[in-house]
């Protein structure tokens, strides 16, 4: 290796080391903000707090990484141009190509080490992160009751004034609101003394154990006129044992960005077989109602006995015709609700249907991301070097503008295209490809305009004319010309 080759990875391993750190602890802080709500009064031990963050990193690199070759690939040409270092290599007889060769390998080797990572930390990490998540009150149950306010544990509302012990599992001044049914009748609420969190890590049933207290019953009467009495139904104990799920406890939002499908947890390979079978399973079931729909309208049964009917006897214009009135309305019923009976069918399994594509195509996407995330490596390498090398400018000023103003398009191109593609409005491999395949001329366009010497864009076109038009405007509206 010669020794421009060793300046020129050295320098830019320097700017990506830093970038990248600066960039990950920004987006540390907004998963911590992201899931605040689940961290903030829970009274979790450090190490349930690191081990949060440990499973929530991984899924953060395949934004950071490649911001941060963008934004150091900008930084690292563009202060070789801002300090004519370009301009003596040039002289010396090197090309910009023959300058990003070493980086170009470089790149190449963090292209495999991200699909690596992609295809097996990742898919481990988040694993490891949601079932973190759901079995996080199996650890420690308390976690789920904050003292002083109402908490929503499952079909419960608790409050409790104070929590002792170790693991705060002794609570006391508990009070109980029940939630009420679907049909909105009775209403319990429950005031006890003490109480006491009893769980077991093998089981997914948290006890509540509760101490000299009493419990309230809400009573609806028959008669409209007597609600108004409000009546309720008192009761004394010593203890009661109330039991809840911990799947309940620990109810994760699915419907969240934050929260990833099982896909996310699969590698190349899983996701492949696991195609295999929704695409079998799909296809299985669209055979099997569309032949289920024809025996239940009879569809092959009446042209059958309609073809040996024409051949026997020919048909009257209005079958209806050979039926007396109140057969008639017999059939036009039993036409009617077997309609009805088969559209509704039909809209059932339609959206079942295209909720079992919409699964296909996430699983689809998660396959083409793993390629996506070293692809991008690559293409914001040939953005940002060509366009440092044109700008000049280097440190934390124009540089960042640039790469921000380029990854931003670049992410919401791809989250737009992922979004459509799994609501079927594209193909998967376009949606996941959709950012790639349209900054791809952006990155042939840099490095051929650098590669010739030529600017980025030619301002004196633009701000010439503009400033001529000034120019006018003041010498029309001096006061010399007013005079005149």
């Amino acid at each position: 290796m010669k020794i421009l080759d060793k300046y020129l990875l050295k320098t830019f391993l320097f700017t990506f080391t830093t970038v990248f750190v600066i960039l990950f602890f920004i987006f540390i802080l907004q998963t911590v903000w992201l899931f605040i709500s689940e961290l903030a009064g829970k009274d979790l031990d450090l190490t349930l707090v690191v081990k949060f963050l440990l499973f929530s990193m991984p899924r953060i690199i395949p934004l950071v990484l490649p911001l941060s070759v963008l934004l150091a690939s900008i930084m690292t040409f563009g202060n070789l141009a801002e300090n004519y270092e370009f301009a003596a290599m040039k002289s010396s007889g090197i090309s910009l190509q023959r300058a990003m060769r070493v980086l170009i390998i470089f790149i190449f080797v963090l292209s495999i080490v991200a699909f690596w990572f992609a295809n097996n930390v990742i898919p481990y990490a988040e694993y490891k992160f949601v079932n973190f998540r759901k079995n996080i009150a199996q650890a420690k149950p308390a976690m789920a009751i904050a003292e002083g306010q109402f908490n929503d544990v499952g079909t419960y509302n608790i409050k409790v004034n104070k929590k002792s012990d170790e693991n705060g599992n002794h609570l006391t001044g508990v009070t109980i609101h029940e939630k009420a049914n679907n049909m909105g009748e009775n209403k319990t609420v429950i005031k006890a003394k003490t109480g006491e969190l009893v769980s077991n890590e093998k089981s997914s049933i948290l006890k509540l154990v509760l101490n000299d207290g009493y419990y309230y019953q809400d009573v609806t009467p028959k008669k409209y006129e007597d609600r108004a009495k409000m009546p309720f139904i008192k009761g004394k104990f010593k203890t009661q044992i109330i039991n809840i799920d911990l799947s309940e406890l620990n109810k994760v939002d699915d419907s969240k960005e934050s929260i990833a499908g099982t896909n996310a947890m699969l590698n190349v390979n899983e996701l492949r077989y696991t195609l295999d079978s929704l695409s079998k399973n799909l296809d299985n079931e669209i055979v099997s109602f569309s032949e289920n729909i024809n025996q239940r309208v009879g569809f092959k049964k009446f042209f059958t006995d309609s073809q040996k009917n024409i051949k026997k006897k020919p048909l009257p214009n209005d079958l209806l015709s050979i039926y007396s009135n109140k057969e008639k309305v017999d059939v036009l019923k039993m036409a009617g609700s077997n309609v009805t009976s088969s559209i509704y069918s039909i809209e059932t399994t339609q959206k079942d249907l295209k909720d079992k594509q919409r699964e296909i195509n996430k699983h689809l996407t998660a396959l083409y991301e793993k390629f996506v995330i070293a692809f991008a490596c690559f293409l914001m390498f040939f953005i940002g070097a060509p366009l440092g090398a044109i700008i000049r400018k280097g440190g934390l000023g124009l540089p960042i503008v640039f790469a921000v103003l380029i990854f931003i398009t670049f992410h919401f191109i791809n989250t737009f295209g992922k979004r459509v593609s799994q609501e079927g409005g594209m193909t998967p491999f376009l949606g996941s490809w959709m950012s790639s395949f349209i900054l791809s001329p952006l990155a042939i366009l840099l490095t051929y305009r650098a590669t010739n010497d030529n600017g980025l864009i030619n301002f004196d076109a633009i701000t010439t004319p503009i400033s001529q038009l000034f120019q006018k405007i003041s010498e029309r509206f001096s006061p010399a010309q007013k005079q005149k």
